[in-house]
């Protein structure tokens, strides 16, 4: 018999939330964590600038920028099943290095998520004028993305449409997820059929013969290679911890939330890996015509090859596919900032009214509403500043991410490091998996931080000589430093570890 939530909480030292219970199953979590990672989005944007740096190597990059979301996933669940909580790496590093660490690791997840809704919010603005265009054959209509004011006030729009939707409840989101994520992956999954059946057919531009060796990340392909894969891993793959934000809201708190984000990290490399193959068969990775390599195809490789492959109306269905697919991001990305932030006012961490869930939905409504509120003040301010602002600012999300994803993983270790060896269940899954995964990420981190200081790993900008992207990357960092101290004289509580405490659980077995 699975044990009540309420009594892992008391044993655990954690605090009830008043969110829903007992509402999302396993393959639901998978659909919020699927939608979260967007992988239409994500494909059309990633292929071209992978295919530039690893030309035929790009499955064996994305099995390599797999891996450490792959090792890392286990830390979440090995995490979870002890501790169901939906502060998640907040709540779970706080137990294991205390109240700064764990602020600030709280701190990375809430202003992470936060830059990406912008920009998400951006992108859906951009395709949907781009698929209006097509629709009505009027180019011209595109170019309404690029003005400022339009796409502002259609940005906001949409920022005030994914809120209002979170704050109904979960399970509108799953509702609305199970909508927008069928029809996405449906598109992809037929686009890279219909690909290779024209590649089999003889009327691919390309039509290249499968090979294995695209898979082998040991063959020709350089160290620097490897690294951008591992890199680009970190927003290929983006987002599938949101499964475990939603422990408090699943059937089995314990199970539910771990299965939930290795289902969500499994069915996004396969899709990966099939339209990746699709693609390269098809088009090739030549720099002319429909090569992937071609650079004005980079930036929207769907775009380029959704009507060659489809023909007229089923490319216009993959474009509307790449559109569903940030909009279903845009919404669930407002499911694990707003918990996190939930947790971190329950605990003390942030100003007790993040505490507050709606009566009816069940969800924090402020807490939803004000990340709405400062996606939408944030991305007004950099957009009226400069689009390159935006783009150093998306550029040093990969410092904040490496940053929780890293502390979360090492904090496993720590946490049940009296019971690591106990099994060999506990040796791989609590040790093995979650420092492989940590010293991965560490050297990704390391590896952000020494690139963001050149200013052409960006829009070009500099101080001193020194990249924006690093000094925002890091600005960011330091704000929460600044931040987490005008909370400790505000909240002393949780920094003196009263409400959330610092603990290492009693060795329990665990079942294979």
């Amino acid at each position: 018999m699975n044990e009540s939530l309420h009594a892992i909480e008391e044993r655990s030292g954690l605090q009830a939330k008043g969110l829903a219970e007992g509402k999302v199953g396993t393959f639901s979590g998978a659909i919020l964590g699927i939608s979260c990672v967007a992988p239409g989005y994500t494909l059309t944007a990633s292929i071209g600038l992978i295919v530039a740096a690893v030309g035929l190597k790009m499955p064996a990059i994305f099995i390599a920028g797999f891996i450490p979301m792959f090792l890392t996933a286990y830390a979440y669940r090995e995490l979870n099943s002890r501790a169901p909580d939906c502060g998640a790496s907040f709540t779970w590093s706080t137990k294991a290095f205390g109240p700064y660490v764990g602020w600030m690791c709280g701190w990375g997840m809430v202003i992470a998520s936060i830059i990406v809704l912008s920009n998400l919010a951006a992108i859906a603005v951009e395709f949907l004028y781009l698929f209006i265009a097509q629709v009505a054959n009027n180019p011209g209509i595109a170019d309404l993305a690029g003005n400022t004011a339009v796409n502002i006030l259609t940005t906001l729009a949409f920022l005030a449409l994914a809120t209002w939707i979170a704050c109904r409840g979960i399970t509108t989101s799953e509702r609305v997820q199970f909508v927008l994520v069928g029809f996405q992956m449906v598109v992809l999954v037929a686009f890279a059929v219909v690909a290779i059946a024209h590649v089999a057919g003889g009327d691919a531009p390309a039509g290249l013969s499968f090979d294995l060796d695209w898979f082998n990340p040991f063959s020709g392909l350089a160290l620097g290679a490897f690294v951008i894969g591992v890199t680009g891993s970190i927003f290929a793959f983006w987002g599938w911890d949101t499964c475990l934000t939603l422990g408090e809201e699943s059937k089995d708190p314990t199970k539910t939330p771990g299965r939930a984000g290795l289902l969500c990290v499994i069915s996004i490399l396969l899709t990966y890996l099939l339209v990746a193959v699709a693609v390269m068969m098809y088009a090739g990775v030549g720099g002319t015509g429909l090569g992937l390599g071609n650079e004005e195809n980079s930036d929207n490789v769907f775009g380029a090859l959704a009507e060659p492959v489809l023909g007229n109306w089923g490319g216009l269905l993959l474009f509307l596919a790449v559109f569903m697919s940030s909009i279903a991001s845009l919404q669930t990305t407002f499911l694990p900032v707003a918990r996190a932030m939930l947790a971190m006012g329950a605990y003390g961490a942030f100003p007790k009214r993040f505490a507050q869930v709606h009566p009816r939905y069940l969800v924090p409504v402020f807490a939803t509403v004000t990340a709405g509120v400062v996606t939408g003040v944030f991305y007004t301010i950099v957009s009226l500043l400069s689009e390159s602002t935006l783009l150093d600012t998306i550029a040093a999300l990969g410092i904040m991410i490496c940053w929780y994803y890293g502390i979360t993983a090492f904090a496993c270790i720590w946490y049940f490091r009296r019971e690591l060896f106990a099994s060999a269940h506990n040796a791989v899954f609590k040790f093995l998996f979650p420092l492989l995964g940590g010293l991965i990420l560490a050297a990704v981190f390391v590896i952000s931080v020494y690139e963001s200081m050149n200013p052409e790993n960006g829009s070009g900008a500099a101080i001193g000589g020194i990249g924006l992207v690093f000094f925002m990357g890091f600005g960011i960092l330091a704000l929460g430093v600044v931040l987490m101290f005008v909370m400790r004289v505000r909240s002393p509580g949780f920094f003196q570890g009263e409400t959330l405490r610092r603990d290492t659980p009693a060795v329990r077995e665990t079942a294979v």
